[in-house]
């Protein structure tokens, strides 16, 4: 093993060894400033100034931003540093425990993504302050798998601004350019209970809930005809009715029920428009039916992603890669970097398919080949 891949080993191995996992659920809620912390004290061993960026009151969540050389322009390397949770159980080695086996590295996040960051390092400290004539920054995040939390406080605050930015999202070294947005909702149906035995004392909110369903369902065939973006597997917006509760007993009308709903836009459409078109049909259905409903966000929408596709930054991750810049349908913190102005890519070590799975492993074959794409970049946009 040369010295690098042990330094990567290390990093990985300590970075696995400090849980941060965030959801949202508070049972399993983290934070990750262990994490941030570490990061923190390499890059600063590396010659980068080292800024940490406090993202909940009591500091235990944070953001770091590492800055080797100075001025405007240069290259953004970004990741996020939580984790999901985890059913321990599932494992076949314990997943905060960095293993090798198969020529894969096992742990969680060891690719999604705390595997990105020693190959980021590792490809930074080929580099000087003195060498660079444009910045290389180092982004390391807060609860991307939860709130995303992070980025919006760094897209709030202005900061950091440089020419691109490539975020290490497992794609195993694809670059992607696009991706669909998310919302998710809850509409909850408020009627009026009643003795089952007689109708007409109450309005049944479960059979209100069967109107928006239908109505929901409508929605999404609408929306497949109005936008159809072929870049994309799935190549229209999907809409998926997630969960519902309600009701208490067979023998009572059900006075209350709640469904919570997923929905990913293509790009090309904004969240609060296609927000509004389903609070209004929702008003609808409520004078219709002379039930209360209620729409509510349960998590902050995050915006549709694109990168056009004769940006320098895609034409440069093309050429080096050998790839057609792709997309994909899971989110990621690009729209808030974009928001920046920096173009933004996805591109990383590590397959998607292993995220969030039990035995989560990163190709040892991926490793260096990462960091050579990696320092290619930094040439480009910061010599």
């Amino acid at each position: 093993m040369s010295t690098s891949h042990k330094q990567v080993y290390s990093q990985l191995r300590q970075l696995i060894e400090t849980p941060s996992v965030s959801s949202t659920d508070s049972r399993w809620d983290q934070g990750n400033r262990a994490v941030i912390d570490l990061l923190a004290s390499w890059l600063n061993d590396l010659g980068f100034e080292v800024e940490i960026q406090a993202v909940t009151a009591n500091g235990d969540k944070a953001n770091l931003i590492a800055t080797l050389g100075k001025g405007p322009g240069g290259l953004v390397l970004a990741g996020h540093t939580d984790t999901v949770p985890f059913d321990e159980g599932r494992w076949k080695s314990n997943p905060l425990k960095l293993s090798e086996r198969d020529n894969r590295l096992y742990g969680l996040g060891s690719t999604d993504m705390k595997g990105f960051f020693p190959l980021a390092i590792a490809a930074a400290s080929a580099f000087s302050a003195d060498s660079l004539k444009q910045p290389l920054i180092l982004l390391a995040t807060a609860d991307e798998e939860s709130s995303m939390n992070g980025a919006r406080q760094l897209a709030a605050a202005g900061r950091p601004k440089a020419r691109a930015a490539i975020i290490g999202e497992p794609t195993s070294l694809v670059p992607v350019r696009m991706h669909k947005g998310i919302m998710m909702e809850a509409v909850r149906v408020t009627g009026q209970a009643g003795h089952s035995s007689d109708p007409a004392l109450g309005n049944s909110a479960l059979e209100g809930m069967h109107a928006v369903m239908g109505d929901l369902i409508a929605y999404r065939k609408e929306l497949g005809v109005r936008y159809h973006h072929e870049f994309f597997n799935i190549a229209v917006p999907t809409l998926n009715l997630g969960c519902i509760h309600g009701g208490d007993s067979p023998n009572r009308i059900c006075g209350k029920t709640e469904l919570h709903f997923d929905l990913r836009m293509t790009p090309g459409e904004d969240n609060a428009t296609v927000r509004a078109e389903i609070e209004q049909r929702m008003h609808v259905l409520a004078q219709q039916h002379h039930l209360e409903i209620d729409l509510r966000s349960l998590i902050t929408p995050i915006e549709p992603f694109e990168q056009a596709a004769d940006s320098e930054l895609v034409q440069l991750a093309e050429t080096l890669t050998g790839h057609s810049a792709e997309a994909v349908a899971f989110a990621t913190e690009a729209p808030f970097l974009q928001q920046l102005g920096m173009e933004t890519i996805v591109m990383g070590p590590g397959s998607i398919d292993r995220a969030h799975q039990p035995d989560e492993y990163l190709e040892l074959e991926q490793i260096q080949p990462c960091i050579a794409l990696l320092q290619q970049c930094i040439r480009h946009y910061c010599l």
